[in-house]
């Protein structure tokens, strides 16, 4: 099996962007959830550097989130100014540097060290709930701001659907999903019913970052402070980040152990999080009613299509077994009128 050597990608990648500054130590700090790898980077002058390296999905795409991120982070305004990792630049463009073979194709984005405060409890008072909203309110609507600002998106739900379409009806999709692969066309099919119906694509388009567990962010005094980790991060309606939104508020909190059950979505909790947030930042009535296609949409793409390259083989079999058994079944279940009627929509 053909064995890849990080370090030496990255060593090469910080080489191609500024040799006059040698590295001293590089220090593997990967979360060992997902292929992505982090490294720390030390310098002989006492710097620090973090490199991020992946190499999953196209390099286009890649590139294209980590510029719509530096530019939000540059383009966020008080208090949000400095929440962002920002990326190294290198002239006036974002620096990525991509290592390809016959084996492998890997990208390498440095960013400055970010500083870290407060983590939330692994269980939530109501307190922290409220405030939760809060922040999550004004973040929202800070990023809905300036987002006609951002460089374009060429990701969208609707594509991330269809095409995997058509990877179950090629040999490879046909092999990995085998009887299971009828089940899942209906539930992408669903989606892309239901997005059309409620008009999702007429919804406002903002960053979103979807994983959002206490260990991807940090708060000081009930503040938004830092935010790092954007390994799903894409540009769609922000109701695609409430799903985890719904996790971290939920009575069970933040597991080592854990599957991804619609049960939070229907949490009082969550409930008491979405009242809050709909008096500083308002919901429509139809993006309210989309919270199931965003979990649908979790599921397949998240889980079912890329679940293999965010966990560990065993542990993605695990959560992709429990989707294909319950999960993906009890989306029809969803009764989006009880939160309407509790948000007065």
């Amino acid at each position: 099996m053909y064995q890849t050597d990080f370090e030496t990608i990255v060593k090469n990648a910080w080489i191609a962007y500024d040799p006059s500054r040698v590295i001293s130590k590089i220090v593997d700090i990967s979360a060992k959830v997902s292929t992505n790898h982090v490294y720390r980077i030390t310098f002989l002058d006492g710097g620090l550097m973090i490199a991020k390296i992946s190499f999953f999905g196209k390099f286009e795409h890649f590139a294209e989130d980590h510029q719509i991120i530096h530019v939000l982070s540059n383009n966020l305004s008080i208090p949000h100014d400095s929440f962002l990792a920002r990326s190294m630049m290198k002239g006036d463009k974002l620096y990525v540097h991509r290592f390809k073979n016959d084996n492998i194709d890997v990208w390498v984005v440095f960013y400055l060290p970010m500083r870290l405060k407060d983590k939330l409890p692994r269980i939530l008072s109501e307190k922290d709930i409220v405030n939760l909203g809060k922040e999550f309110a004004y973040f929202h609507k800070a990023c809905d701001t300036v987002k006609n600002t951002l460089p374009k998106s060429s990701k969208t739900l609707e594509s991330d659907i269809e095409s995997f379409k058509i990877y179950l009806e090629s040999n490879s999709g046909q092999i990995e999903y085998g009887e299971q692969v009828e089940l899942i066309t209906q539930h992408c099919d669903a989606f892309l019913n239901n997005f059309k119906a409620n008009k999702g694509h007429k919804l406002s388009k903002i960053p979103v970052f979807v994983d959002w567990n206490i260990g991807n962010f940090s708060l000081e005094r009930g503040r938004f402070y830092s935010r790092w980790d954007y390994d799903w991060f894409r540009v769609c309606t922000r109701m695609m980040d409430f799903y985890f939104i719904s996790r971290v508020v939920s009575d069970v909190g933040d597991r080592t152990v854990f599957t991804y059950n619609m049960d939070p979505l229907e949490g009082e909790r969550f409930v008491l999080f979405l009242q809050t947030y709909h008096k500083i930042f308002p919901f429509q009535d139809n993006e309210i009613i989309l919270l199931k296609e965003m979990y649908r949409f979790f599921l397949l793409n998240y889980v079912l299509r890329f679940g293999k390259y965010f966990f560990s083989n065993t542990f993605a079999f695990k959560l992709q077994q429990e989707v294909l058994d319950t999960h993906i079944h009890d989306v029809v279940n969803f009764d989006s009128s009880k939160l309407l009627k509790q948000l007065s929509l």
